[in-house]
């Protein structure tokens, strides 16, 4: 059952990648805008809509979150140093808006690491 956890990585790893090629056709970009975004976001749907469904069994879900956690990171990496080397080609405004960007996400863990949270769960 296993397998099944892999065929929907993989159904969701294309599916970003071809919205993320189309995205980038639009934009007039030779390239990819967003694949590994797209392809996370539509596992993490897929996931939700087959648990509410009842549809996954317990082997299909563990084959899905060992090869999501292989992909996530090899992925992220990835994508980490194509941003870093256009970072770098692009100027100092691409190097700011990642700091930036890093600096708001930084920001913004405290924020969203209290959503949901219980008041009895509070230390």
């Amino acid at each position: 059952m296993k397998i099944y956890g892999v065929a929907v990585l993989a159904l969701c790893y294309l599916a970003g990648k071809f919205l993320g090629n189309l995205l980038g056709q639009l934009l007039k970009i030779d390239g990819d805008v967003g694949g590994v975004g797209f392809a996370m976001l539509f596992l993490v749907l897929c996931l939700t809509f087959l648990n509410k469904k009842g549809w996954i069994v317990p082997e299909t879900q563990k084959g899905i979150l060992f090869w999501s956690g292989m992909y996530i990171p090899i992925i992220v990496a990835m994508a980490a140093t194509q941003n870093v080397k256009a970072a770098l080609t692009g100027g100092p405004l691409a190097i700011l808006a990642g700091i930036l960007a890093t600096g708001a996400a930084f920001l913004f863990v405290p924020i969203l690491s209290k959503i949901g949270v219980k008041k009895n769960q509070k230390k």
